[in-house]
Order: C-alpha cells, then structure tokens, then sequence
C-alpha cells in the first residue's frame, strides 16, 4: 500500500468502526441501522444512531466530492460458508467504504435464489458496482449476468487468470507451494492434502501449489493422501479421518483454509495423537479461528480485511472514471502479498511409535 493511501485512511473523520466501538455493537449492526434494514432491535438502534451523532459520522460525507454530486452505492454479495472469513471481509469493506464516502450494500446469496434476481435486484437498488468474495467470484453466472447488467464488478480472492474482470487477490499457487516445501524442510515426506471446494478456482491453484512442491523434492503425490472438502470445518472432519484411517497415516495434513485445518486437529485429538508431536497441521488464510484453538495453527495469512478494502478503492476508482466518462484501460489485477506464519501446530516428524499405537 502506498504512503498518500495509507495517509487517506489515518486522517479525520471517524469510521463506522470508531462508531461501533462507542455503541458497543458490531459494524455489521452499525452497517444494518445506516442501511435502514429493520432487523436491529429498537434499543439497539437508538444506541447506534446516538453514537452516529455524538462522533458527528457521517457515511457519505465524501459523496458531495464524486463527479455529479451523486452518492455512490456498492453492492457486496456474499456466500461463504466460513464465518471467521467473512467477518474479516465484511469488517474491511464496511470500514474502507466509510472511509470513501460510498454507501456499502450488503446482499446474501444463495444457490435457491435465480442470478437474474439478484441482478436484477441490484438493479433496482441502484447499486453502481459490486464486490464479489469467494465463491461467488468464480460463479460464472453471476459474473456474466452482471457483466451483461454493465455493472462494474471487483472479484476477490479468485485463483482466475487475469482477463476482463478486475480482481484482488494472492499468488494462491505459489503460498501452499511454500507451506509446502516449510513441511517437507522439517523432515515430513508423508504430507496429507485437503482440498478446498472444486467450485473455487483458488482451491485448484493451491492443490498445484502442494503437487508441485513434492514433485519437485522427487516425493510422489500419492492419491490416498488426498481428501476432498469443501471449505467447511464439517467436510474437515470427514476428510481428515478418511485420511487418518490409513494403515500409513501421514505425518502432516495441510488442510486448504483454517476452518478444515481446525477439524483436523479435532479429529487427531479424538484418536489420541498429539499436535504437532503426532501429527502436524497446517492452514490458510490465517483467520481468528487460526488463533482461537489449541495449539494455534501454522497457516498462510492471506490479508482478508486488506483485500476487501482494496477492492472497495479499486472499484471507487473503477466508477469515478466512468462518471467522468474516462476511457477504462485493462482491467486491474491486484496482487497482494501473503505470508507464511509459524505457530505451535507444527514440528519435525515423530522418530518413535506414535501414540495409540499409530
């Protein structure tokens, strides 16, 4: 990030944060009261509006600076199965929109609701643009239904080739193939693999990641080391005891996101091996849940909360050009930087027996 952006967010106004702090509620209820949605409790809604007026916030005080005078209205979809990694999304938007003037519209989606609805819907509500989180940023459908809308969309978190559809996102390859080979340098040649839902073009990339970092150390990829699942921390646990069910269980699993990383330590747990004394566990994304189990997870940090505030700046950017009627260039591919973060849940391999006879 550069020195003017980080700058731009540090000075003046308060943010819809500050005003969730001084209410004792959390932005998504401070974002619900702005938004005018009826699901706050009036009590709590008069607790967020005094807060509103007693730090003088105001959610689109930059509006009056966009070209026309216009507010602008960004509209954010979501269908994510992992909570810790949508409240990290949820809190950068709703935190960077405040911080651009721009109203943020949250949507939930589901697969019973027809795409054309939601646009069409969207369309009705004057959204100008919208944000898509995984997996909705690799939904085909969607990303051609708005394209054909003319809605300026932002993907986020997809493992999609850059093209015509602007995109934040990390090296996902790349950050499992350096988990990766951090395992095989502790000594591990026997290296389970979980992998993320098929409907995610990210999860392919870090399967590619895993493969070719035990191709390259001449270790087989050996298919019955390798479990499906689907990002949540139930397909976790089914896929992290099809694979400890093995006569030669691995010495380490590295599950895909945290939430089936933590599943896994679970289900070591349940059969008696220690973590990482055992078995070792690694994740991605580095969520609160990474921190909030025993032992903490050795995972990629993948900056969710900066992501999601890039993507609220690349499409104000992508939409003030096109009120000044700016001719658009290719579409911007962001790529932000990951990191691998060590914790407790990882160690070199076991020399002796393990425990419950494994």
């Amino acid at each position: 990030m550069s020195d003017s952006r980080a700058s731009r967010r540090q000075r003046g106004a308060p943010t819809i944060n500050d005003v969730a702090r001084h209410a004792g509620v959390s932005p998504m209820t401070v974002s619900r009261v702005i938004n005018g949605e009826q699901v706050v409790r009036p009590a709590t809604r008069e607790k967020v509006e005094a807060a509103i007026a007693a730090l003088n916030y105001s959610p689109s005080a930059a509006a009056r600076s966009l070209a026309g005078g216009e507010e602008l209205r960004i509209g954010l979809l979501y269908s994510n199965p992992s909570s810790s990694y949508l409240s990290e999304f949820l809190v950068g938007s709703l935190d960077q929109a405040s911080r651009s003037g721009v109203h943020l519209v949250v949507e939930k989606w589901d697969e019973e609701t027809a795409v054309k609805a939601v646009v069409d819907h969207l369309l009705r509500g004057r959204i100008d643009g919208v944000i898509l989180p995984p997996p909705l940023c690799d939904l085909e459908e969607m990303v051609a239904a708005l394209d054909a809308a003319h809605i300026p969309t932002v993907a986020v978190a997809t493992g999609r080739a850059p093209g015509d559809l602007a995109v934040v996102s990390i090296n996902d390859m790349q950050a499992a193939y350096e988990m990766t080979r951090h395992l095989i340098a502790l000594g591990h040649s026997r290296i389970g693999f979980i992998k993320g839902n098929p409907n995610q073009s990210a999860s392919g990339r870090r399967f590619e990641g895993y493969a070719v970092a035990l191709q390259e150390a001449d270790i087989p990829v050996r298919d019955e080391l390798i479990a499906q699942g689907y990002f949540t921390y139930r397909s976790g646990l089914d896929a992290a005891e099809q694979i400890l069910a093995l006569a030669d269980p691995p010495s380490a699993i590295f599950a895909s996101n945290d939430d089936m990383a933590a599943a896994t330590v679970a289900i070591a747990h349940r059969n008696g091996l220690d973590v990482p004394s055992d078995l070792t566990v690694c994740g991605f994304d580095d969520t609160s849940l990474a921190t909030t189990i025993w032992p903490e997870l050795t995972t990629i940090r993948q900056p969710i909360s900066e992501m999601s505030r890039e993507a609220v700046e690349l499409l104000v950017r992508m939409l003030k050009s096109r009120r000044a009627a700016v001719s658009e260039d290719a579409a911007e591919h962001v790529v932000m930087d990951y990191t691998l973060i060590r914790r407790q849940s990882d160690a070199a391999p076991r020399m002796r027996p393990r425990l419950g006879g494994r």
